[in-house]
């Protein structure tokens, strides 16, 4: 994805081809996307936002606006295990589910799911000082157990 705005684009695209039921595990560096890929989700599935990383709050609900699935959008990163994202309770059947930072929490969710991997050539910390100008790499594969 050349810019951000093409992230956002893409995610807006992928969002109108989801449905209820769909678990996306995205992975990649801080400032690699994630959260503007799931703006874009949102935006195609049609919910109410603004969609933020629910970093602090560790899981967001987005109702629909147009009669569609809400999205779930769940930040994994400082949960200690897998027990603690289904102590959220979370609609998997009846939602769209986007996970950042869960690859590790997926397979007790469900038995198949999206991993969206976004990629910068220089991530890192000493990098961050002009990341939306950067290219990024975005990988989708199917996964399951």
């Amino acid at each position: 994805m050349p810019t951000p705005a093409d992230m956002h684009a893409f995610g807006i695209a992928l969002g109108r081809e989801l449905g209820a039921g769909d678990l996306i595990v995205l992975t990649g560096p801080l400032g690699a996307g994630k959260t503007t890929l799931t703006r874009g989700i949102g935006e195609g599935l049609g919910v109410r936002g603004p969609v933020t990383s629910p970093t602090f709050v560790l899981a967001r609900t987005h109702p629909s606006l147009v009669g569609g699935v809400p999205l779930v959008h769940v930040d994994a990163y400082r949960l200690s295990n897998a027990l603690e994202v289904d102590d959220l309770d979370l609609d998997l059947d009846h939602s769209v589910v986007i996970i950042e930072w869960g690859h590790e929490v997926a397979g007790v969710l469900a038995d198949e799911w999206w991993e969206i991997t976004i990629e910068r050539p220089t991530a890192g910390a000493a990098d961050d000082m002009d990341v939306e100008s950067e290219p990024r790499t975005v990988r989708i594969e199917r996964a399951g157990v």
